[in-house]
């Protein structure tokens, strides 16, 4: 039998840990838990977002599993930020670093306390992927819990619906109260955002994984079934500690290609790229960019869910989730059933009993009649990204497009040209110096992509830019432009008027001047001086890996 008390024992057994009890007995312990395993349960409670200002309520009911499975539940808290209140903001910095600052909190306090297992519950796009960085790092029994969905705002309206509003007041198609009476309703309660954006993209991509219990990506933030899923979670790691089951078993190769496939199938947001890469690198599993590439070619696009399709998530709920998805890929030989979960069953017993979706749903598609034949997360090089860039082409706004550049230094220069009209058809807007180390933080480009939608451009344009999108944005757009503009990459020296090509189909992202001429420019460039000196973001941007790698600070240091 596996040692369930590997780490807390350290903490609380013994004569010379008696200080050590006394603190934990005036937070609740009694003698008979010093003898249980704890179970850590990471809170991402906050009132800062609709995303997780629920999450306590969930948190606590995880704490009742851990104690009604016989171990020691111990609540605790980290941080987050919201990326629909910062997009279009600095603050918007701020959102990747947290990630890091997430998994590092939560390892902290783990490492710290010496709890055996671990219950993490996320409900919002940077949260949910630094729980499981901290789950991979700690390699301890854990289970990642999803905050959940919210409900649709009135009118099947959502926070991408207010973004687009603003686009067009800019058009003149809505007037003042025309927004604000979106505004006011878009929103209303608890969850994360609606569509197949980021939240929902990663809490599937995790139960892909394995780290979640079946379900748990697919139910609504305020639902009985949400508080029976933390219940659930507790007890389940109870069972993992006693087979000694860790992430380390489940984070295969294997899991991350079913992740992806399940990512593509769904119609994804762009940010999981850079979430599974992150993620792979700190389990040590070979993963890059070229392999979405290669899944991408034999998984097509099946659901019509926003940004791009028709349909929410809580639409999606209502007939069955992803799970019969999952096992209709399984069926078809395109994901790998032969995977551990945190149920200590594989990924194909868990699908054994799983009912297919009722027959005249619109949802999700036959594989004869997909959205799209192959993936909509396109990978695209060529002399203006030589280390790979990703885009969302959903095939609805064409496969290619040519057009002449109109560069900006940041978010806010590029916004106020599209609203002004300064942004025209045929233009490929260049968004640079926004990268990992150049924003610093890689902000994503939801107010200008909302906008252009907004103003009725989405068919007319393309932007491309060395930061990311929300997965809310949709139109011909192409982020993590490597090497990013503040590394000297090619994007740095594109000057207005230039032509560009992006097609989709050769996967080729090109500046039309000659080799000799990109090399003069680029050894003209001067690097610009760095936007932050000290704080968080200055650590970060002095730290941080490229894009094409994850946007990684936890790296092996060769010391």
């Amino acid at each position: 039998m596996a040692n369930e008390r590997k780490f807390s024992s350290k903490v609380v057994d013994g004569i010379e840990q008696a200080p050590a009890r006394a603190m934990l007995r005036a937070t609740g312990f009694d003698k008979a838990d010093f003898s249980k395993p704890q179970i850590g349960v990471a809170s991402l409670w906050s009132m800062v977002t609709p995303c997780n200002m629920h999450i306590n309520t969930l948190a606590d009911q995880a704490v009742i599993g851990a104690d009604n499975a016989g171990a020691k539940g111990v609540l605790f808290n980290t941080i987050t930020i919201s990326d629909g209140i910062a997009n279009g903001t600095i603050g918007m910095k701020y959102s990747l670093v947290s990630r890091e600052v997430i998994a590092d909190s939560i390892e902290t306090v783990v490492g710290c306390q010496g709890f055996d297992g671990l219950v993490t519950i996320g409900g919002c796009d940077k949260n949910m992927p630094g729980c499981v960085m901290a789950m991979a790092r700690l390699d301890r029994p854990s289970v990642f819990v999803y905050g959940g969905t919210i409900r649709p705002g009135k009118n099947r309206t959502d926070i991408v619906s207010v973004f687009e509003a603003v686009g067009k007041h800019a058009k003149g198609e809505y007037d003042l109260i025309d927004v604000e009476q979106i505004e006011e309703t878009a929103i209303p309660g608890p969850g994360s955002c609606g569509g197949m954006y980021t939240a929902n993209t990663m809490a599937s991509a995790i139960e892909a994984l394995g780290l979640s219990l079946p379900g748990s990506s697919a139910m609504e933030a305020e639902s009985p079934e949400k508080l029976e899923d933390c219940r659930r979670a507790s007890a389940a790691v109870k069972m993992l500690l006693e087979q000694d089951i860790r992430p380390s078993h489940i984070l295969t190769r294997k899991a991350f290609e079913n992740a992806i496939t399940v990512i593509i199938a769904l119609g994804g947001s762009t940010n999981a790229v850079l979430h599974m890469l992150a993620l792979a690198n700190i389990v040590n599993v070979p993963l890059s960019l070229d392999d979405f590439t290669e899944i991408g070619q034999r998984v097509p696009v099946l659901s019509d869910l926003r940004p791009s399709g028709k349909y929410l998530m809580s639409e999606l709920i209502e007939i069955g989730g992803i799970q019969p998805l999952m096992k209709r890929l399984l069926n078809k030989g395109l994901l790998h059933g032969d995977c551990l979960t945190v149920t200590g069953k594989t990924l194909a017993e868990n699908l054994a009993e799983v009912e297919d979706y009722p027959a005249d749903q619109q949802i999700i598609r036959d594989f004869d009649n997909p959205v799209k034949a192959t993936s909509h997360l396109v990978v695209l090089k060529g002399n203006l990204s030589p280390t790979g860039a990703v885009a969302k082409i959903s095939g609805k706004e064409g496969l290619a497009f040519t057009g002449s550049a109109r560069v900006f230094h940041s978010e806010e220069e590029a916004l106020a040209a599209i609203l002004d009209g300064t942004v025209v058809k045929g233009d490929v807007i260049v968004i640079r110096y926004e990268g990992p180390k150049g924003g610093p933080g890689m902000r994503e480009m939801l107010s200008p992509t909302s906008a252009v939608m907004g103003k009725g451009l989405g068919n007319d344009v393309a932007l491309i830019t060395d930061g990311r999108f929300s997965g809310g944005s949709h139109g011909f757009v192409v982020g993590h432009v490597t090497p990013e503009a503040m590394d000297g990459g090619p994007i740095a020296v594109v000057e207005n008027g230039d032509t560009i090509s992006i097609d989709a189909q050769s996967m080729e992202i090109k500046l039309h001047i000659s080799d000799e001429e990109l090399a003069q420019r680029l050894s003209q460039w001067q690097k610009p001086e760095p936007r932050y000196r000290r704080g968080v973001l200055a650590k970060f941007a002095a730290n941080v890996t490229s894009a094409a790698e994850g946007a990684l600070t936890d790296v092996d240091l060769d010391l």
